[in-house]
């Protein structure tokens, strides 16, 4: 299986001592807090990542994202990828944690700059159910991280952000370039896209059943 896969698959699992894990935890969320008022994520998580830590996250149904090793979480995942979110807020609202598998799953908000608002006055966010599952290596660090979001509220909020004229951009540009068919980096297809022909039949396919029920 090629690195670039491993962050799609389970990851081994360890016991460590639930009052450790709990403390990794508060580390986390303080790390966090530290980053977002910093607009920093990479001093202030990067160490929390073990020298070959996995970190990764799926883009719909042919594309990922994986960062392997500290040095390309930092670069990539918590530079690159964080560039145009930095007054972005991602507050944590609970947190699971197994000891028997050293493993923590924490589910957190995508709450967009306070100055994007709606006419209503409520604050934009990405709906649904976003997160993290964590594989803990000890020494207060991870060892694996797994990203899970809603998609389609994701490109939703982007539509409402480009209308709203609030994008900032260098998000534009990452677009811009996603629009042409360029991989940002990082991620990567998962197999080869089918070619025009069968595009069109699956396309034909479902609009048969959606008129026809057949």
């Amino acid at each position: 299986m090629s690195d670039k896969r491993v962050a799609s698959i389970t990851p081994p699992n360890k016991a460590y001592p639930r009052e450790e894990l709990e403390e990794m935890m508060e580390r986390w969320l303080k790390a966090n807090i530290d980053a977002e008022k910093a607009g920093d994520w990479t001093t202030h998580l990067g160490p929390m990542y073990t020298e070959d830590a996995v970190y990764g996250w799926n883009i719909g149904p042919n594309e990922q994202f994986v960062a392997n090793g500290r040095k390309e979480i930092c670069d990539v995942a918590l530079g690159y990828q964080m560039k145009g979110f930095e007054d972005w807020e991602y507050p944590y609202h609970d947190i699971i944690i197994d000891e028997k598998r050293g493993t923590v799953i924490g589910f957190w908000k995508q709450l967009a700059p306070v100055t994007a608002t709606r006419a209503d006055g409520s604050r934009m966010e990405i709906a649904g159910i976003g997160g993290s599952w964590f594989e803990y290596a000890g020494n207060f660090q991870w060892s694996w991280q797994r990203d899970f979001f809603d998609l389609g509220n994701a490109k939703a909020l982007f539509f409402e952000l480009a209308g709203a004229g609030v994008l900032e951009p260098v998000v534009k540009e990452k677009i811009h370039k996603q629009a042409k068919g360029v991989l940002l980096p990082g991620h990567y297809k998962l197999h080869e896209e089918p070619g025009r022909l069968q595009k069109i039949r699956n396309t034909a396919a479902l609009v048969k059943i959606a008129l026809t029920g057949r």
